[in-house]
Parts: C-alpha cells; structure tokens; sequence
C-alpha cells in the first residue's frame, strides 16, 4: 500500500518551495511533486528578462526582499543581483530547497487528482501518491496561451524566445501591452529593432500605482525612452482578431479594422492559461476566471485543496509578484497545521517578519503621492 503523505505539493517553483519550507519546521509529513525541476519556469525565461521587482536585503528591519520565498532569506545576497534574471533566480531556489533539505520528486507529471472520503489520490506519470492534504502550487506562467484568435500559430509565444538578440529581423509587431509584452519591446527596441505593440489596453498611460494593473515603474522606465524614437510604435485599446501569412510576412488584424504588416512572425505576449487548468474537476471559478477559494485559501469545492501563488485570487485582490502571494504561504499552513495538530510555533517567526497576511480588508493600492 503506498504511503499516506500528510500534504503533497505540486509545485517546486517560489510557492511550492515557501510553504515547504513551513510545513518541515512543523515536522509534517509533506513531499513535492515536481515535473521539471525546482524553478523550471524561471530557467525558461528569455535571457534578457529580469524580475520587475527589485531585490534588497533589508531582512535586519523587518522588510524581506520583496522576492524571497522564506523569511531571513534574500535573493540580492544570494546571487549578488537588484533585478535578477531567470536562471539566477532559480539558483536561488535551489538554495532554499537546499537548505531546509525540502524533499521533492522530480520529473513526476501530474496528470490526474481525485478525492475519496478524506484522501486525495494523485496519478502521475511515476505512479499513484495519497495525501490528506494538498496544496496545489503549479504555477501560472508555465502553459503559454497559444491559441487566443485565430492565426495565433503563425506567431511565437514570447516565454518561448530563448534570447532576444538571437531573433532575425528588424521589424516586429508584438501583441499584448502588459509586462512582458513592453518588456519584449524594450529588449528589441535596445537592439535597434523596429517595433509595434498592440494592446487591448494602454497600459502605458493607466493612472494606477498597482503593478497588477499598470505596468510597473521599472518596465515604464525602461520604455518611455523608446517612445520618442521611431523604434516603438504603440497601437492601443484594441484588440487583435486574426493573422495571416502572406507571401512577404504576416498580416495581422485587429478589431478597429486595422492591418499592420511584419515581414517576421509576430511575437505572442497574450499571456498563460494557468496550471490550475489540469484540476479543473476539484475547483470552481469566480467572475474573475479566478479559482474559488476560502478564507484560507482552501477550494471552496474539494475541502483539503489549497492554492498557492500567482493564480490566487480574492475578489479584486490579484497576488501575482512574489511579495504578495507569499504573504499566503503561512496562511495555508496553518490551516492544514490545525486539523494535523501540528507544532505552530514557526508562524510567530513568520508573523514578525510581515510574511503573514491574514486580514484581506486593508489590502489594496492606495498610494496618496
């Protein structure tokens, strides 16, 4: 008979490694379930990209870097780096996991999880697992939306460019406004390349000081140099139907009745379809697309089923940085800590050092200058 596992993550990425990292100090039984390895999304990011949010090791006053997973934990002293790329930053991880010795399972594939009485069964590519608990980390940025109109296919997604420099041509159209498409701008335009951004949303001129909204400062900064050069052309508040190949290039269509023309396939920054997509039978969607969950970040469908990360959401709360989904963290561990009766002393420890978030009413942007 196979083992009983008090909790089993999926996930060796921030999330799934944040609420390991708890669940050893309250000594329960938990195992990853990774399909890659630890931080695989982050490796796959292209070279040039870095994190939005810096990093700094202010841990001494109580202000973690923004892109630690664990308290007492920076990824600036780590990896000696402010905006580190993606390959660095899973260094980091990979650290942490070292650290704490987080057990995890690699190359293991969930395909399937069901729930009978109080446990759940998870089928993978390496066999069956059984928990009584399980916190599903997956991650969102690791199933690129390939297919949002028709034509999509004819373009590349942008989580699949391994490096800017590397593309040929010197005309681009990128579709999609938000971090990454502008940071794709960004990385071209700084190779001299010609380039036109279409958005469903001007994100750039957005009067907003949540970087869930707006585009962030660091990537505005980054781009408005290029706004009044001839390299970046913006076409906003439109949406693109369809793209063609012709004979020359790609004709792309959007829903104002425009053509824009690019002699090199257009360049996807439509988003991801998100993990939770594969547990689509334990879960239900709120009016955001969000999956329903509790106070607790639990299933409001499959009690024993939490969230962790980026596609957690409450109402018009999105946590997807690092510095606010990881606020969760203990938040889920404690709920599952409580039904194990569970040693909870660590979460004082997390309690001090702001990685606990608990009261969901005095969340929200609201910088007055």
């Amino acid at each position: 008979m196979n083992k009983i596992y008090d909790v089993i993550i999926v996930g060796a990425g921030p999330s799934g490694i944040g609420v390991a990292a708890i669940l050893q100090k309250m000594k329960v039984s938990y195992l990853i379930l990774e399909k890659e390895d630890i931080g695989a999304t982050f490796s796959r990011w292209p070279k040039e990209m870095k994190f939005i949010t810096p990093s700094f090791p202010a841990q001494g006053f109580g202000q973690t870097d923004l892109n630690a997973v664990v308290p007492k934990t920076s990824p600036a002293y780590t990896l000696d780096m402010e905006h580190p790329p993606g390959e660095a930053y899973t260094e980091y991880l990979n650290v942490v996991a070292n650290h704490f010795a987080i057990p995890i399972k690699k190359g293991v594939q969930v395909n399937r999880i069901n729930k009978k009485d109080s446990i759940f069964s998870i089928d993978t590519s390496k066999g069956f697992y059984q928990s009584r608990y399980v916190v599903w980390a997956g991650g969102e940025y690791q199933y690129p939306e390939l297919t949002p109109f028709p034509g999509a296919d004819l373009g590349v997604h942008n989580s699949l460019v391994p490096s800017w420099e590397k593309l040929d041509g010197d005309d681009f159209i990128i579709i999609g406004g938000y971090e990454s498409g502008m940071d794709a701008a960004y990385q071209l335009g700084k190779l001299g390349k010609k380039v036109t951004v279409i958005a469903r949303t001007n994100t750039w001129e957005l009067d907003n000081s949540n970087p869930s909204i707006a585009l962030s400062v660091y990537t505005y900064n980054r781009v408005r140099q290029l706004f009044d050069s001839d390299l970046l052309k913006v076409a906003g508040n439109t949406a693109v139907t369809n793209i063609e190949e012709k004979a020359s290039g790609y004709d792309v269509y959007t829903n104002d009745g425009e053509v824009y023309f690019t002699p090199v396939r257009p360049i996807l920054a439509t988003g991801f379809k998100g993990s939770t997509t594969l547990i689509e039978n334990l879960v239900t969607r709120g009016k955001h697309g969000g999956v329903l969950v509790n106070e607790t970040d639990e299933s409001v469908d499959t009690p024993g089923l939490f969230l962790a990360g980026s596609e957690l959401r409450h109402d018009s709360h999105i946590f997807c940085y690092i510095y606010k989904f990881r606020q969760r963290f203990a938040i889920v561990a404690e709920a599952i800590g409580q039904r194990l009766n569970s040693d909870l002393s660590i979460l004082e420890m997390y309690k001090q050092e702001n990685f606990y978030l608990n009261d969901l009413s005095m969340c929200g942007e609201m910088c007055q200058c």
